[in-house]
């Protein structure tokens, strides 16, 4: 049986950076769900689907497989058998996935894929709602989160580190905004998995947050 791991939480948590970090430390796959929905986007643009047309959306996805395999220590998404790595992170691929993501069929069929995957492999996954729908009967899940206060902090950093100019108190209203949409929308919203251990990242370093991931999954 596959070990699974999920970690779910709110917007700026550190997620994705953790669940790489704990992936490479425990030699497992990191499921970025995030490239799925890219991988399935760049199917609607290759396949010139009008973005508009849902119900040409939903049939179009039912012809798409993606998986997730690391090729020397490398993520390399695979859309029906082919190599995208190189494709997905341009802009109009962006612009589409925000687009197919809304759709119930298009997010029901990715959950389906992510399962498949899971069940073929130790993995690692991070999200809104893998604890409690995608992987409901993962062996770990976490909960991790911080203060809205500590994750505008650190996306402020993060922005001016990289020369940006930003307002902290607007970042920290953005969050707040983000965290009431994803705990309050009708399909999969965010909350804690009655199973799940929460972890607050608030006054931890990456290292520690790491470290502890480690420990409660070698329980």
């Amino acid at each position: 049986m596959s070990l699974n791991i999920a970690i779910d939480g709110p917007a700026g948590a550190g997620k994705s950076t953790i669940a790489k970090a704990v992936a490479k430390k425990m030699n497992l796959i990191y499921v970025d769900t995030g490239a799925m929905y890219r991988a399935m986007a760049l199917y609607m643009v290759k396949m010139n689907i009008d973005l508009k047309d849902t119900e040409k959306i939903i049939e179009a996805g039912k012809n798409v497989d993606i998986t997730i395999r690391y090729e020397d220590g490398v993520q390399v998404v695979y859309l029906n058998g082919e190599n995208v790595n190189a494709f997905l992170r341009t802009e109009a691929v962006g612009n589409a996935a925000s687009t197919v993501s809304v759709i119930g069929e298009i997010r029901q069929k990715l959950v389906e894929l992510q399962q498949k995957l899971a069940a073929e492999s130790d993995c690692i996954m991070d999200g809104r709602d893998i604890g409690t729908c995608v992987l409901p009967n993962a062996q770990r899940k976490i909960y991790l989160t911080a203060s809205s206060d500590v994750r505008a902090k650190r996306r402020y950093d993060e922005l001016v580190a990289k020369g940006e100019e930003c307002d902290l108190a607007k970042i920290k209203a953005d969050i707040e905004e983000r965290d009431y949409r994803d705990m309050h929308r009708e399909v999969s919203p965010l909350k804690q998995a009655e199973d799940a251990i929460l972890v607050d990242s608030s006054y931890m370093t990456i290292d520690e947050v790491i470290a502890e991931i480690i420990r409660i999954c070698e329980m």
